[in-house]
């Protein structure tokens, strides 16, 4: 048996609601069919008051083992290190030294979202909080617990990093760790599991005949790429939400909405608007990962001259004008 702790801090939420949401198996099932002992959940549990502060005790004084803690939501330091931007109700204690607490006593430590492992939307703009990751701040290593910080099985900290999480990515993940196959060597250099960070969100889209062409989008809502004008970064975005929809059928480009690369650390602060594609001298700034900038160019314009003129159509309507033209042999 796997006993979980589940704590939020500062966020939304959504994490969790997004979790409850799993299908075949629900997060139920799943940890049943895990052998995970669920001790503490914020929407799953009955446990309040004392009897939840009684678990939190217990595992502190060694009379309760913890073999996987989740934190969902930003580790608040604020104001000057304290943490008392956020104190555990009824505790007088601030949520960052429970945290701090607990995960040296976990086997696995699990940061869920974004802005558990990066800092995310709590950490934007002028950060008044404090607010910072587990083991990342943005970009740079270190956040709350350390660069240095291990879990009790030798592990760092997991960065099941998306603004939501896609409900799989938690439960194989929690579902790995239960079957004791959890290593460093899963991980990205983000501490991103690779089972879904070694995919792109490009990869499955369904505007990929537009992208091929450069059949462009010129506002939301058309149905050609949107990566060259309505800020569609699905070509750098690690994750495979259109490769495993969400809820069997979704992701934000199929809904018409750009990726925003939300698995990514500081994605929360572009520097432009989610919905519009930076460019320098006509080319767009956030080019595919992979490609250099003249390979992209010289691509790109063979590409725009070959471009059936039924993509062209298409590329800026809203609904499908020209179907694809039916195939018939030379007889």
């Amino acid at each position: 048996m796997h006993n979980l702790l589940w704590l939020q801090s500062g966020g939304c939420g959504g994490c969790s609601m997004s979790l409850l949401n799993a299908e075949s198996p629900d997060v139920i099932a799943l940890f049943e069919a895990a052998d995970i002992n669920l001790l503490w959940h914020p929407s799953l549990s009955e446990a309040s008051g004392r009897e939840f502060l009684a678990i939190l005790n217990d595992i502190l004084n060694d009379r309760l083992s913890l073999d996987i803690l989740c934190i969902e939501g930003s580790m608040m330091t604020g104001p000057n290190g304290t943490g008392r931007f956020h104190v555990m109700g009824g505790t007088g204690k601030p949520m960052i030294e429970w945290v701090s607490e607990l995960a040296a006593k976990s086997r696995h430590t699990v940061a869920v979202g974004s802005c558990a492992a990066y800092g995310g939307i709590t950490a934007a703009a002028d950060n008044l909080t404090d607010a910072t990751g587990l083991q990342f701040e943005g970009e740079q290593t270190g956040g709350l617990l350390g660069d240095d910080y291990r879990s009790q099985s030798g592990n760092k900290v997991v960065n099941i990093a998306g603004c939501p999480t896609h409900p799989d990515w938690v439960t194989e993940t929690l579902t790995s760790i239960a079957m004791n196959e959890h290593t460093d060597d899963d991980l990205d250099e983000l501490a991103r599991p690779r089972m879904y960070a070694d995919h792109l969100v490009h990869h499955g889209c369904n505007r990929n005949e537009f992208y091929e062409y450069k059949a462009s989008a010129e506002s939301l809502g058309d149905r050609g790429c949107m990566m060259e004008n309505t800020g569609c970064k699905g070509t750098q975005a690690h994750a495979d939400c259109n490769i495993r929809p969400w809820n069997g059928q979704g992701s934000c480009t199929n809904g018409g909405y750009p990726c925003i690369n939300c698995t990514a650390p500081e994605f929360e602060e572009p520097g432009h608007t989610f919905t519009r594609t930076p460019k320098v001298a006509g080319i767009p700034v956030g080019l595919p990962a992979d490609m250099p900038k003249a390979w992209f160019v010289a691509l790109a314009s063979l590409s725009k001259a070959a471009t059936p003129n039924r993509l062209k159509q298409n590329a800026v309507s809203d609904q499908l004008i020209y179907p694809p033209t039916i195939y018939k042999r030379d007889k």
